[in-house]
């Protein structure tokens, strides 16, 4: 089984190609390019360099949120036009998943964090058990102090990465039993993403095109300013409509 993964819901743009043990190559940049710039060229060059014919790939593998919702929706019109340029299924990976993974055979407990910006991240905690990630709680959209709570609920040590860590790692470092993971496995990867997905294929995780779903948590930045706008401007209807909650 041949998979082609990207990953293009954080700061870094990713791609890999694995077949079925192996990991044949990979490609991640966490630079100043946005992932419109990234991604299709990269695909290209892993392509290039690997000697893959894009027919050759039986399935495309896309991390599918929560994350960046620009990112997040890079990733999915790219994964969909390659699907249907291919005829090919997609495998979604939910990226905490996958940027849990990065972290294997442990026996700590492992949060992977996102920046979600308005002072939350994006977490769950994960064991391994027997060989196989379990993810121990819910996908969340919290705060620090929420995710430091639940933490220190399990009495345990704990592993943080992604790129939540650097925005929060003033107030993590208090806690003696949290540890930070470094560099090379702390962001995400499509190698990663590649390997959950030859497990979901298994399982029967892959889908079509066009059913193809995105993990938000929660909704963008325009859809809330939109309802702040129109919350305010009912307040202001309200306040000079005789009869509504501005009358006397």
């Amino acid at each position: 089984m041949k998979i082609l993964a990207i990953d293009t819901t954080g700061q870094t743009a990713s791609a890999a190609i694995a077949q079925e043990d192996k990991l044949i190559g990979e490609f991640t940049l966490n630079y100043k390019l946005t992932h419109s710039q990234t991604i299709l060229p990269m695909i290209a060059e892993l392509c290039e360099k690997s000697e893959t014919k894009p027919r050759e790939v039986e399935y495309i593998a896309c991390a599918s949120g929560p994350g960046s919702f620009t990112g997040l929706r890079i990733g999915a019109a790219t994964a969909k036009g390659l699907a249907l340029a291919l005829n090919k299924e997609i495998v979604p990976v939910p990226t905490l998943d996958a940027l849990a993974y990065n972290v294997f055979e442990t026996d700590k407990i492992i949060c992977p964090m996102m920046d979600a910006r308005r002072s939350q991240v994006y977490t769950a905690f994960y064991r391994w058990d027997n060989g196989k990630l379990c993810r121990l709680t819910p996908m969340l959209a919290i705060s620090i102090e929420e995710v430091i709570q639940m933490a220190n609920n399990y009495a345990e040590k704990v592993i943080f990465l992604g790129d939540g860590v650097p925005v929060h790692k003033k107030k993590l470092s208090l806690y003696p039993d949290f540890m930070f993971a470094p560099a090379h496995c702390s962001l995400q990867r499509a190698a990663s993403v590649a390997a959950l997905a030859m497990e979901l294929v298994k399982e029967g995780g892959a889908v079509k095109g066009d059913a193809f779903a995105l993990i938000y948590l929660r909704k963008s930045q325009a859809e809330r300013e939109r309802e702040e706008r129109l919350r305010g401007e009912g307040k202001q209807d309200d306040s000079s409509n005789p009869n509504g909650r501005g009358a006397h």
